[in-house]
């Protein structure tokens, strides 16, 4: 189970209580703007599955593949993938082992969540980090030119360059998501 999931009260005696809708209150502005941003990503699942099923057509039944399809359903699928981890973040529904957290006093939760969510911060600015690198090396020719890295197919278009700045600007973006959850449960009030 994880905690800040479920809202407490419950519709009637017996049933259990239901998931809440939106960013968590503790992800702030930022945390708004990325749940509001995930109908884009959850669209291009759909546009993909929709690629798909034209590209089964073309082959299957005209005999007439496309060379772009495979590329642009990979790249539709890969960039929702990295944002997801940022939505869940921001809604506060990313899996979590519970097993110590249950058993802390409110306070103690507390100052769990702030150093959880301020170790997370720092892994995720690692990973910021090493995406830059990744970054330079697909973006950057060796004369310092903007070169962009392509998959080297038939239609060969740069989506491996435009996935690794996807990757960076969400690892950024989750390094500052952690840092609003880590304040606003630092400034939550708690009854013990």
């Amino acid at each position: 189970m994880t905690h800040g999931t479920t809202h407490t009260d419950a519709k009637a005696p017996g049933l259990p209580p239901e998931p809440e809708q939106g960013a968590a209150p503790e992800a702030g502005l930022l945390g708004r703007l990325i749940n509001g941003s995930g109908f884009i990503f959850a669209t291009g699942i759909v546009l993909a599955a929709a690629i798909l099923l034209l590209e089964v057509f073309l082959r299957y039944l005209l005999n007439s593949p496309t060379i772009w399809a495979h590329e642009a359903t990979v790249f539709l699928c890969g960039i929702a993938f990295v944002f997801g981890g940022l939505y869940c973040t921001s809604r506060n529904t990313h899996i979590r082992v519970v097993l110590i957290y249950d058993l802390l006093s409110p306070r103690l939760r507390r100052a769990a969540d702030v150093l959880i969510s301020l170790a997370c911060a720092i892994a995720s600015g690692f990973f910021a980090y090493a995406s830059w690198h990744m970054v330079q090396r697909a973006v950057l020719a060796p004369s310092g030119g903007i070169r962009l890295e392509t998959t080297g197919s038939a239609w060969s278009p740069p989506t491996p360059a435009l996935i690794k700045v996807f990757i960076l600007v969400v690892m950024i973006a989750l390094v500052l998501q952690f840092l609003v959850l880590a304040v606003n449960h630092a400034r939550r009030s708690v009854k013990d």
